[in-house]
């Protein structure tokens, strides 16, 4: 993907030296830190963050993983010291609103850390770009997705976790474009298999990997992009596409790269 500008991301350490309190913390997560695919989608947020002239600012080399892979795996000791460190660096800032783009990480600050003190603000990217698409009165009139079909794959910690499904759907139907729909979709969606801390370890014996399954089902409604709004999804559908040798005609995007190509970022 070009980069058509450049951008500085503010941290939160510098801010703070020059007495500076941003209004958003911008939480980037493990997959958005150091998965070279998600780092892109990262990079793009940055810049619709900078481009809608929000107030914000990311940790940087402060930021710790929000401990979600770590529960899940059953390692509750590890998590809450993970949490713990996190919540006192929050503290120590004076966070009060916190984005991300990785439901993972939303779900686990939203509604996991206030049981150790920790109350934010939590919004994930796509109820966040709905919100601040909104506010600012911004229309997405570009066509370079005019001949394009979308079709979205539900992330489970932002559908059935947090009942989010308006909100990704009503970016995607800001870009101009045809949307499909898959059979299960919504609160009947199949799982990418990436969930529960599962992308960490070996598939199970079964007939076939989940991965594949829904992989097949999203490219069975004909869509040439597949959007997505999770690292962890992102990781398993990329990787279904390669396996159904699909990678020329079917892209996968998450909804923020598709709303920086479409805003000419």
């Amino acid at each position: 993907m070009e980069n058509k500008i450049k951008i500085q991301v503010p941290v939160m350490a510098d801010l703070a030296a020059q007495g500076k309190q941003p209004e958003w913390l911008f939480w980037v997560g493990s997959a958005g830190a150091f998965d070279d695919r998600y780092k892109k989608v990262t990079r793009e947020f940055a810049k619709i963050l900078t481009f809608l002239g929000v107030d914000y600012a990311v940790l940087g080399s402060e930021e710790s993983d929000s401990g979600d892979v770590a529960r899940r795996a059953g390692n509750e000791m590890l998590f809450q010291m993970q949490a713990l460190t996190n919540i006192q660096i929050f503290e120590m800032y004076g966070v009060k609103k916190i984005v991300t783009c990785c439901p993972h990480d939303f779900n686990t600050l939203k509604n996991e850390y206030p049981d150790l003190g920790g109350k934010y603000e939590v919004w994930h990217h796509s109820s966040f770009l709905q919100m601040i698409l909104a506010q600012r009165g911004i229309k997405i009139d570009s066509d370079i997705f005019s001949n394009n079909t979308i079709v979205f794959h539900d992330p489970c910690y932002l559908g059935r976790a947090n009942n989010i499904y308006e909100a990704p759907r009503t970016v995607l139907n800001s870009i101009k474009s045809s949307k499909v729909e898959m059979p299960r979709n919504k609160s009947f969606a199949l799982c990418c298999g990436a969930g529960g801390g599962q992308m960490f370890k070996e598939a199970e014996k079964g007939n076939k990997e989940i991965f594949i399954e829904r992989t097949e089902e999203a490219l069975a409604t004909g869509a040439d992009i597949i959007a997505t709004a999770c690292p962890f999804c992102m990781v398993m559908m990329t990787d279904g596409i390669k396996y159904k040798n699909s990678e020329e005609r079917v892209k996968n995007y998450d909804i923020a790269e598709l709303v920086s190509m479409a805003l000419g970022l």
